[in-house]
């Protein structure tokens, strides 16, 4: 839970103001597990779309392998030719084809003379197609993925340009100009009207203006740095979880943790919280921010139990005294600042609305493609941000992508999630850098161009640099997950 200052956006609040220890740790496990299927999901499908080109070339694949087998594998079984594996270092897979150089380094190989099975013995159109073919799976897996999403589950998003109680916003916004409560409506020109939006705006576009709904008055801001880049300058004043607003919504309870404060205190499902200490805390994110001041404590706080699932009943006003309707309870705060429970999500409060909308299984392809290339190219234009000054500190490694899951298992969040992540995969492998896909691309282009193949001592050097270049970049990205987690960010 985001302190105030630095809301995160969930659809689902997730676990309020007490989630003990335990319960946590469970959290970190299905965040983990659902981490895991998905890389490991992605990465056989990425190979196999290398290997079924390359078998149907006649080309001798040695090694298939989900994860890397440094010094020995998990399971490994040789069926004809190939031997098929699993390696104990979980940072991705590969298959090891017969006179190709890769990062097995095989010098032995390569110095016999070429056989008519191996890679190098192959035409280039050929071998332009095994390279090509996991890049080509991934994007068309995000399609498969995002069209089963459509079909399956719909369209459902939160409108953004009617909230009833407006939104929070990280400090780095605030201080640009966003106040708490407002509506936004539009971000440069262009409108905001469900939650997926607003982010897709602020990274994938230049937006240096904002129209919003500010106490029933439509008011223009405007920036003098876009608001993608004021994110990336304060990342380290973002909340944990790097979420740059919340909806506001008032605090009704869910269901009370067995063993927690809260349900020493009394709180029952249906119970409205509005102030900790008589401090009001009219929303979710208020009440966040001051159990956090109060971790470890006992406190007395506020509650309505009308039943009613709206606050028009309840007066906000400083300090908030007992009086009809309000019950006063006193419960243990934790040390991380919950009390027990998991709040209403705003599906369930009055006034939201949604935009909903079926498909059929033709529209559900086209939406599909259309949802993977817009996908890609609000990625591809985030990534400007990298090559500004700090940059390098928004890359973040395995701890950042497993961050990104949802502490339940959900399905539809979990597909959501891994069809964004074989979009990325696919990007990050057609890069121009030897060692990955894209390396491979890049010389087989040259050779194909010149009709001169490049030497095998260039293939080595090359693909050597290559992996020097990605082990940095690996080393950094999850360099600064550590500091990310060791500095309380992640």
């Amino acid at each position: 839970m985001p302190p105030k200052g630095g809301k995160g956006v969930k659809n689902d609040p997730g676990p309020s103001g007490g989630v003990a220890l335990p319960l946590y740790a469970m959290e970190v496990l299905v965040k983990a597990g659902q981490f895991i299927l998905s890389l490991s999901f992605l990465i056989v499908l990425h190979e196999l779309g290398h290997f079924i080109p390359a078998r149907l070339f006649k080309t001798r694949v040695e090694k298939f392998f989900l994860f890397f087998d440094i010094k020995g594998a998990l399971f490994q079984k040789k069926i004809g030719e190939t031997v098929y594996g699993i390696g104990w270092l979980p940072l991705g897979g590969y298959v090891k084809i017969a006179g190709m150089v890769d990062e097995s380094m095989d010098k032995e190989q390569m110095s016999r003379d070429p056989q008519p099975w191996e890679f190098r013995s192959k035409p280039a159109w050929q071998r332009l197609i095994i390279m090509l073919g996991g890049v080509t799976v991934n994007l068309i897996l995000g399609v498969v993925i995002y069209a089963m999403i459509f079909l399956v589950w719909g369209e459902r998003d939160l409108r953004m340009d009617q909230l009833p109680y407006g939104l929070s916003f990280s400090q780095p916004l605030e201080e640009a100009g966003l106040q708490d409560g407002d509506v936004v409506l539009s971000l440069g020109g262009e409108p905001v009207t469900q939650t997926q939006d607003f982010q897709r705006l602020v990274f994938g576009g230049q937006v240096t203006s904002a129209e919003v709904l500010r106490d029933g008055t439509k008011e223009t801001l405007d920036f003098p740095v876009e608001l993608g880049q004021v994110l990336v300058d304060r990342k380290d004043d973002m909340p944990k979880g790097g979420a740059p607003f919340s909806i506001n919504m008032p605090t009704f309870v869910e269901r009370v943790i067995p063993g927690s404060g809260a349900e020493a205190a009394g709180l029952q499902v249906g119970d409205h919280i509005v102030a900790i200490e008589n401090q009001p805390t009219p929303y979710f994110s208020d009440l966040v921010e001051t159990l956090a001041s109060y971790a470890g404590q006992t406190v007395t706080f506020s509650v309505s139990r009308s039943g009613d699932m709206t606050t028009e009943t309840v007066e906000f006003a400083q300090p908030m005294p007992a009086s009809d309707g309000i019950i006063q309870l006193i419960g243990d705060v934790d040390d991380t600042g919950k009390l027990g429970f998991i709040p209403n999500g705003y599906e369930s409060l009055d006034g939201f609305q949604f935009i909903e909308r079926s498909y059929g299984p033709g529209e559900a392809l086209t939406a599909g493609a259309e949802k993977t290339a817009s996908t890609l190219n609000n990625y591809v234009s985030s990534l400007r941000f990298l090559f500004r000054p700090g940059g390098s500190k928004q890359l973040g490694g395995f701890l950042t992508l497993g961050s990104i899951f949802s502490p339940e298992w959900n399905w539809r969040s979990f597909w959501n999630i891994t069809a964004l992540l074989s979009i990325i995969l696919a990007f990050m492998n057609l890069l121009p850098i030897p060692a990955l896909d894209g390396g491979h691309v890049m010389f087989l282009l040259f050779e194909m161009i010149t009709q001169r193949k490049p030497s095998e001592k260039v293939l080595e050097y090359g693909q050597l640099i290559g992996l020097i270049m990605v082990g940095g970049l690996m080393l950094l990205a999850n360099g600064n997950d550590l500091w990310k987690l060791f500095s309380g960010q992640l």
